[in-house]
């Protein structure tokens, strides 16, 4: 389990993860591969060194090649990184961030997305009453 959320990582951490979670391992060169504005091999290394510290990654050993995975799990992590934000930039209120994020240009979506957020809205509903 990580030691921080995932809020906490600075802008390359999370450029990072962001790549392990979408390819679900990575060696440092394919991580540097897939950087935009990439550092130096050596600074991906040690970055992924502190996402192993931090908790966040691990790695396991594929001949001479380290392989680095993420030690949760996509959804884990979005819940995580979620509740960061909704706490740091709206004070914790969900409908404050809801609200920002249906308001901001650009925020068109589907009748689907639309339908299945009034269901959640619905049952969040029943469950507080």
């Amino acid at each position: 389990m990580p030691k921080t959320p995932l809020g906490n990582l600075s802008r390359r951490e999370r450029q990072i993860m962001d790549v392990l979670f979408q390819r679900g391992r990575a060696t440092a060169a394919d991580v540097l591969d897939a950087l935009p504005d990439a550092p130096s091999y050596s600074a991906v290394r040690a970055l992924l060194r502190i996402l192993e510290e931090k908790g966040h990654a691990r790695h396991e050993v594929d001949g001479p090649r380290y392989v680095y995975v993420p030690r949760l799990d996509r959804d884990k992590a979005r819940q995580s990184a979620m509740r960061h934000l909704v706490q740091t930039f709206f004070d914790g209120s969900a409908g404050d961030a809801v609200a920002a994020l249906l308001g901001s240009e650009g925020a068109r979506m589907a009748p689907e997305e639309l339908e299945r957020l009034a269901a959640l809205i619905a049952g969040a509903r029943r469950e507080d009453a």
